[in-house]
């Protein structure tokens, strides 16, 4: 009897090492474009609220900085998925690394170009004969795009003079530009912060300009999208991640005081968080996590319609997929 007992206990013990590996998390490894802030608040929220726990998924979140390209380290195995704008995917794409879009929680663009008012620009037809701050890195193609439309030059006068800009709005504080790049959710308020106002600045959307392309995506290498077990973990990834977002919306105060958790280097602070997770909200509004092919076919048009430099030389194929966010039962916009 006491053989019984023991080999029944043996049984039991192993029958629940057998179910304690089948409930085991999957890692998944997200590499972002930015530091830790209001940006990448939906997967912070995501990983803080436990939905990732409750799919399954055992995620690491890691950081990006000015010398971080997410596609890199895509390539070199150390992410299994990354946040990136288009422009820069695109790139990456046609030089033969073969990223893919499996997912869109940005749904508008923030990029915005911002000058001085006592520069002198009201209007486009001003940038003449005026430096502009642009951020390069896969970053500048937007720019580039908008100024072939306008048919200026970007090589200096007559046209206007590029400063490869930092990620910081010193040009403009300091008037080294008559205008640089800034985020609607980032740098302009950093401008504010900094003690300009308002009404001394005048700001040129790229939504309004008709030159926006798409922002902070998700990505995956095509080749292990042929894993279905792979796509599976995206799948979960997604449809947690977007709830994270819809939290984020919904919880804007709360979402803050996550990300400031995350942010190791204590350089964030509460006020400018709180601007950016307003303003990161309304681009995130409405999104499904879905890529909307509409979208999609406005960004590579705005980009081959770069007459300088451009990011892509050619119409993409197999760029993006719905193979992810179907699985996960996300509706197609």
């Amino acid at each position: 009897m006491k053989r019984v007992i023991c080999g029944l206990a043996a049984l039991g013990a192993a029958t629940l090492g057998l179910s304690g590996a089948a409930r085991a998390a999957d890692a998944v490894t997200l590499q972002l474009k930015w530091v830790a802030d209001a940006q990448f608040a939906g997967y912070y929220v995501a990983k803080d609220r436990g939905f990732y726990k409750d799919a399954g998924l055992d995620v690491t979140i890691k950081p990006g900085g000015p010398d971080v390209n997410p596609e890199q380290v895509l390539a070199g195995g150390g992410a299994d998925v990354v946040v990136d704008w288009m422009p820069s995917a695109l790139a990456t794409r046609e030089k033969g690394s073969p990223v893919v879009n499996i997912a869109q929680p940005f749904k508008r663009s923030g990029l915005e170009l911002t000058c001085r008012a006592d520069s002198g620009v009201k209007s486009p037809k001003d940038f003449p004969g005026h430096t502009l701050g642009v951020w390069f890195a896969g970053n500048e193609y937007p720019f580039l795009a908008w100024m072939s439309k306008l048919a200026i030059k970007t090589d200096g006068p007559p046209g206007v003079t590029v400063l490869k800009q930092g990620f910081n709005v010193d040009p403009l504080l300091q008037k080294q530009a008559a205008c640089i790049s800034t985020m609607t959710y980032n740098e302009y308020w950093q401008l504010i912060e900094a003690g300009m106002k308002p009404a001394q600045l005048v700001v040129f959307n790229y939504t309004d300009q008709g030159v926006a392309t798409l922002e902070d995506g998700l990505y995956a290498l095509e080749p292990k999208l042929k894993d279905a077990a792979f796509t599976d973990r995206m799948a979960r990834f997604v449809k947690a991640s977007m709830k994270g977002w819809d939290y984020a919306q919904a919880h804007p105060d709360e979402a803050v005081k996550i990300v400031l958790d995350n942010d190791t280097s204590g350089a964030q602070t509460e006020e400018h968080q709180k601007h950016m997770m307003d303003d990161v909200n309304r681009l995130t509004q409405g999104a499904t996590g879905a890529l909307d092919p509409a979208a999609y076919a406005g960004t590579v048009k705005v980009l081959l319609s770069s007459g300088s430099d451009p990011v892509i030389t050619k119409e993409p194929q197999g760029a993006w997929t719905h193979a992810v966010t179907d699985k996960a039962g996300i509706t197609a916009p």
